[in-house]
């Protein structure tokens, strides 16, 4: 294990008091088989081994130390945590464990929604003349030359929901569960964007005899509203207490990285394959929506470059109004209209970026050499980074251009 690294493993409990979670082992025995990720808008991952057999891997409680959903594991570099999650996978092949973790944000996937939320219901108020024109001649009963019957009230759109709170609704009816709390705080401003059409056509609800999965609904949102959010990780005040927080965005984290520098011959030890789109590019999309046959919501989303045109189409049922198929299709014709990116980059400690100086969703400049195409100088977007044991860190990245949003 590099100098200054540890794995701590603590107890996951699942009660509804995670300042009562202890801390189990202060230096478990792992060897990475995988480095520790950090995703953008998603869990990461980090899988190890242990071996051999260790008598400490039992707790005082007698269970085993290393838990599928019943250990929290860490990464500490230097003081710092640098990664978080949960033990989601293990396997025994005699005196050798394996160990698989994904972040907490992995937690909500499979477990169903069991409540109701709706919003921009249609309410169609109550007429109070329903009845009282029983020859239908247009007056009030027994007002005839009086009292015309008047129109009904027209239905309107009901309360609506800001998304982050939705977000955060799922999130607290997940930890309000018995042994469902993971002590992940959410943010609590809110988006300014709400959920369902003001006039009440086309209402959003998650209801439990839907039986909508937790973790598909938070992924939806993300993707269709669309935002940003990061896990994270941190020693909190001088105990032993950490602190899981889930931070949102719009409309995106990160920021400009005029203060990095990764170039060639610098702090790039090595990069992927230069790519180009290929088969997957489009200047053309086509989103399908809610509805079948003629009915079908549709929407066409076009960016036209002076190449010949090309269609993809994107099926999406879940998709109803204008706005939101749309929204899809922007978000996919970006990804699919792109130059020559790098897909990721090797790099190593350096002044021109210290380990740990950007965040995920940073734009950063990446200025390399590539063979055929010459000098390339274009920003991307951090969307994950692993770091090694053996002192690089392999950054993931996506053409800031590719980003409409």
């Amino acid at each position: 294990m590099p100098t200054g690294w540890r794995y701590i493993a603590q107890r996951a409990t699942g009660g509804r008091d995670t300042d009562s979670e202890p801390i189990l082992d202060w230096e478990v025995p792992f060897a990475l088989s995988s480095n520790p990720k950090r995703d953008l808008s998603g869990p990461g991952a980090m899988a190890g081994t242990i071996e051999p057999e260790y008598a400490r891997m039992i707790g005082d409680d007698g269970k085993p130390i290393l838990q599928e959903w019943g250990t929290k594991m860490y990464l500490e570099i230097d003081g710092a945590i640098r990664w978080g999650g949960l033990v989601t996978k293990t396997a025994y092949d005699g005196p050798k464990a394996t160990i698989q973790c994904e972040g907490f944000t992995a937690y909500p996937h499979g477990i169903p929604y069991e409540s109701y939320m709706i919003s921009g219901k249609l309410i169609t108020p109550k007429d109070p003349f329903a009845g009282k024109d029983k020859n239908n001649d247009g007056w009030v009963d027994g007002k005839k030359g009086k009292q015309r019957v008047p129109p009904p009230p027209k239905p309107y759109g009901g309360p609506r929901i800001d998304v982050y709170d939705a977000f955060r609704s799922i999130w607290g009816h997940l930890q309000s569960r018995p042994y469902g709390n993971v002590g992940l705080q959410v943010d609590q401003h809110d988006l300014g964007q709400y959920l369902g059409a003001a006039d009440g056509s086309d209402p959003w609800e998650l209801a439990w005899w839907n039986h909508p999965d937790c973790g598909q609904t938070l992924d939806t949102l993300t993707r269709d509203t669309p935002f940003d959010w990061i896990e994270s990780h941190t020693w909190e005040g001088s105990g032993n207490t950490i602190a899981h927080r889930l931070t949102l965005g719009r409309p995106r984290l990160g920021r400009k990285r005029s203060d990095l520098r990764f170039a060639d011959g610098e702090n790039i030890a090595a990069l992927a394959k230069p790519e180009g789109m290929g088969d997957e590019y489009a200047n053309e999309i086509i989103v399908l929506g809610k509805g079948e046959g003629q009915k079908m919501k549709k929407a066409q989303v076009y960016r036209y470059d002076g190449r010949l045109r090309r269609v993809a189409t994107v099926a999406d049922k879940t998709l109803a109004s204008d706005s939101a198929l749309r929204t899809r299709g922007t978000q996919e014709l970006a990804g699919r209209t792109q130059a020559l990116q790098i897909p990721a980059i090797q790099i190593i400690d350096h002044p021109n970026a210290r380990f740990g100086s950007w965040s995920l969703g940073d734009d950063i400049r990446v200025q390399v050499h590539v063979p055929w195409v010459g000098d390339v100088d274009v920003w991307h977007r951090i969307i994950s980074d692993e770091i090694s044991a053996d002192g690089l860190c392999t950054l993931t990245l996506k053409r800031s251009d590719a980003f409409n949003y």
